[in-house]
């Protein structure tokens, strides 16, 4: 609070009598009822309403509340009336998935039968020495079918656990994409010579990636458990079990709860990878707007329209 200042008339006075006027926290703290409100409720008090108000003010209120209830009422009914439709729609999208998964596992078992029967006939067809060549090249590649034995590493989802305190999900930690892709390269880089991820064999145009909820190799979906399957050397499973891979996973597997295992399997097989659509690059012929004065020259820099420094397709 401030103090009034002291007038020429005042000096005879008796100091306690001085009075304080208060600042405006002050007065807000003290007084936080505007004054309109509180006039308005002194006029209330002075004039009550008059009886017919209150008898209208009754049936107004309890028509209100009985439109509010009218409206939750038709929402639910609404919202309940579209459960069996949305479920019906569901469950036809999963019945729909399940057939297309079953008409590409066909597909799939077909061209490998069909892999087959060329194979046999491409064999007849070449000398033992060519074929056999062939064959260890398609097996380096990952075309053809190889057996042998290796290491399974498996890794899969943590369970859905409850917090003891709040009830609450505590997970559950998920297998990520970039987890398997550590895992293949962990193992290539440990001297596998062969691969697979649930049965999905890994070549040099393989890709691990995640679409959504689904992990995709090579365009087609995986589900947890993943098994990542290698033949190789004897010393893959020591290498890939000192690697940083594996400890980031076994880490992973103490904190999180997401399960990790590695374990040594006899006669592998690994199934061939299906056949990769490669585009080859080939160099642009243009005229050379130089004027050389030699007919058909072409030039090697990006010099002549439709030409470009580096080739274009490649990789896949």
């Amino acid at each position: 609070m401030t103090a009034t200042p002291p007038r020429d008339n005042d000096k005879g006075r008796d100091p306690s009598a001085r009075v304080y006027a208060p600042d405006f926290l002050t007065e807000l703290f003290r007084n936080p009822l505007d004054p309109g409100y509180a006039d308005a409720a002194a006029r209330r008090t002075a004039a009550p309403s008059s009886r017919v108000r209150r008898l209208l003010a009754r049936p107004v209120g309890l028509v209100v509340l009985l439109v509010i209830g009218f409206l939750f009422a038709v929402a639910y009914r609404e919202t309940v009336a579209e459960e069996p439709g949305r479920a019906k729609a569901r469950a036809g999208l999963i019945a729909e998935i399940k057939q297309r998964e079953a008409e590409t596992d066909r597909l799939t078992a077909r061209a490998d039968q069909l892999r087959e029967e060329v194979s046999r006939q491409r064999d007849a067809a070449l000398s033992g020495s060519q074929a056999s060549r062939l064959r260890n090249l398609e097996a380096g590649t990952g075309l053809g079918r190889v057996r042998g034995d290796g290491v399974v590493v498996r890794l899969a989802d943590a369970s859905a656990d409850r917090d003891a305190v709040t009830g609450a999900d505590a997970g559950p930690s998920r297998v990520l994409y970039s987890d398997l892709q550590k895992v293949a390269n962990a193992l290539w880089a440990a001297g596998a010579e062969a691969v697979a991820v649930n049965g999905q064999r890994l070549t040099a145009t393989s890709t691990i990636r995640q679409a959504g909820e689904a992990i995709l190799v090579d365009y087609r979906p995986v589900t947890g458990p993943y098994a990542v399957a290698a033949i190789g050397p004897g010393s893959m499973r020591e290498r890939f079990d000192d690697s940083e891979a594996a400890a980031l996973m076994r880490y992973v597997a103490r904190t999180n709860g997401l399960s990790f295992g590695v374990k040594d399997a006899d006669n592998l097989t690994l199934p061939a990878a299906p056949e990769p659509r490669l585009r080859y690059a080939e160099p642009s012929v243009s005229p050379s707007p130089s004027g050389s004065g030699v007919a058909g020259s072409t030039s090697p820099g990006p010099s002549g329209p439709g030409t470009s420094s580096s080739p274009s397709g490649g990789g896949r």
